[in-house]
């Protein structure tokens, strides 16, 4: 796997499908777009192939400046497109995308060699700032996730959305290592076939290419509610598990996802079991620490909340579940 730098996009860009990208592209690709103003801004989009959000707000933004200049110059990363050919979120030879950024602690591989070229390029000069672009499997409202708590970054989340999440776990994540050249934030932008997170994305993309710099203090009280990611909960390696109430060891409840950034009261049924016994369930704190036992509980074969709980990124896909995460569950900051 190899780095490409063409010198232009194809024409047929503006107006492939995701799944036509690898035909058009050799792999992952990095082009730099010239605009009026620098230094750039780095655009990020298909990281996980089945999250098409990006890529259609960036066809609509070159569709746009089409016979015009961009307002200002753009470097732009468009990742897994053997993923995106088969609408995966990535394949089985491959590592996350989204998970080998400079600062993993997964051991070398061809894509985290990509990413630390990627990361070298970009930054070999002044960076303006940097966005990631994402959907989410289940449903969540749209919002940013930052990684300092900087003006600058809570200025560029306020811009995108009112809501926004402020994280340190998983490393390797695209936001927390451009985090440490210029202000960075990853957009999740609903579920791919949300027709209102491609607006959102588009409208923010465009906003940042005119903006002119990020106000130096914090936003205005009340514009933004941030939450801190708190722990992040899987499902034991060892269980079976399903969300459709088939036969399996652990059955969740198929509307899991309609409670992101809304609650789990304490008490309230996350899933059925075939029998008592362990939890199936571990949620691990930044250091590393299960507290899953201070979360749930098991009682008269169901799975219940032990105390109320802010969920967020809850997922009804059993891949994504098993491959990444069951939800975050998220404590309220203080209101900036």
């Amino acid at each position: 796997m190899q780095l490409a730098r063409p010198e232009r996009l194809p024409d047929a860009f503006l107006t492939c499908s995701p799944a036509e990208l690898h035909g058009l592209l050799d792999g992952p690709t990095l082009v730099y777009l010239k605009g009026r103003r620098d230094p750039p801004l780095f655009l990020t989009i298909l990281q996980h192939g089945n999250e098409p959000v990006g890529f259609h707000a960036v066809q609509r933004i070159l569709r746009k400046y089409q016979d015009s200049e961009l307002p200002r110059s753009v470097w732009l990363f468009i990742s897994n497109v053997e993923a995106a050919e088969q609408g995966a979120r990535v394949l089985g030879h491959q590592q996350d995308f989204n998970r080998v950024w400079p600062g993993t602690e997964l051991p070398p591989c061809p894509e985290s060699r990509i990413m630390q070229e990627v990361v070298e390029t970009v930054t070999a000069r002044p960076l303006f700032l940097s966005i990631d672009l994402h959907n989410n499997t289940g449903r969540n409202p749209h919002y940013g996730c930052i990684n300092r708590l900087d003006p600058e970054f809570l200025q560029l989340a306020s811009l995108f959305g009112r809501t926004a999440v402020y994280f340190r776990q998983p490393v390797g994540v695209q936001s927390l290592a451009m985090s440490e050249h210029c202000p960075a934030i990853t957009i999740e932008c609903g579920k791919p076939d949300d027709q209102s997170g491609v607006d959102d994305a588009t409208r923010f993309i465009d906003d940042c290419l005119h903006m002119h710099h990020l106000p130096d203090h914090d936003p205005a009280s009340g514009d933004l509610i941030l939450l801190r990611t708190h722990a992040r909960v899987k499902i034991r390696p060892e269980r079976d598990f399903s969300f459709d109430n088939s036969g399996n060891d652990v059955r969740f409840r198929p509307d899991i996802d309609q409670f992101n950034f809304g609650l789990f009261r304490k008490g309230e049924t996350l899933a059925e079991l075939e029998a008592d016994g362990d939890l199936p369930l571990t949620a691990t704190l930044d250091n590393g620490q299960d507290i899953g036992s201070e979360l749930f509980d098991i009682h008269d074969g169901k799975l219940i909340a032990k105390t109320d709980i802010i969920p967020s990124m809850a997922t009804t896909d059993a891949f994504v579940a098993r491959q990444d995460c069951l939800f975050y569950v998220m404590e309220p900051m203080d209101s900036v």
